[in-house]
């Protein structure tokens, strides 16, 4: 049976950290990016990571950073992936990880601008990243809780190699995963509102219900 890989993203407590690796969570995210509401310091993912158990994989959320911000963040947690989710060219992202594997998001435009969005073109450009998160643009540089059409894009295209490297994200809940999961039929997902009690505080109940229906996805490929 497919596994779906599921990271939980922007936390900022340990019971949370705790709570989502118990729950079956792949990979959890930190967001080291000033503006977030969810963002968090290098010294405090550093905190979070260290609840970890082994093979749950810590991501630093980074946006249009310093080479000396990343730095920090991996001398904080130095055996995370990093995701980029700003405006960084392929080059960019590259001189940020220095050999690490590396995340790109890709902002999906809302509405009936997602068919104009052209995943092909951008994850030809960004082939040296290990995984693109497929997001949806919002004001800022994050989802912002919206899912994007997810019937505009093409995701069975040979190209994209969607099932070992597509991650998709964006308004992404319990109740809408499993469809989202058998649609895109992605690598993985990235949630974070979606199981959320106010903005940085995950929801248990939530966390456990988003696992759940993904694994239901899964059990129907």
């Amino acid at each position: 049976m497919h596994r779906t890989r599921i990271k939980i993203c922007g936390l900022t407590r340990e019971a949370d950290v705790e709570q989502a690796a118990a729950c079956g969570a792949d990979a959890v995210g930190f967001v080291l990016y000033p503006a977030s509401p969810r963002h968090v310091t290098a010294e405090r993912a550093g905190q979070l990571a260290r609840r970890l158990p082994a093979f749950v994989t810590p991501v630093l959320l980074f946006v249009n950073a310093s080479v000396e911000e990343v730095d920090a963040g991996l001398q904080a947690v130095p055996h995370a992936w990093l995701q980029f989710h700003g405006d960084e060219t392929p080059q960019r992202c590259a001189e940020l990880a220095r050999g690490r594997p590396w995340l790109r998001a890709a902002r999906v435009p809302l509405g009936a601008g997602a068919g104009g969005f052209d995943l092909l073109e951008f994850s030809d450009r960004f082939a040296a990243a290990a995984g693109l998160v497929v997001d949806a643009q919002a004001p800022g540089y994050g989802g912002g809780g919206h899912a994007f059409d997810w019937d505009a894009l093409p995701w069975s295209h040979p190209r994209l190699g969607a099932a070992v490297r597509v991650v998709l994200s964006g308004g992404l809940t319990p109740a809408n995963v499993t469809d989202g999961v058998r649609r895109v039929r992605p690598w993985g997902v990235d949630v974070s509102s979606g199981v959320e009690a106010a903005k940085g505080i995950k929801d248990p109940v939530k966390m456990a219900a988003f696992v759940a229906a993904v694994r239901q996805a899964d059990a129907g490929y």
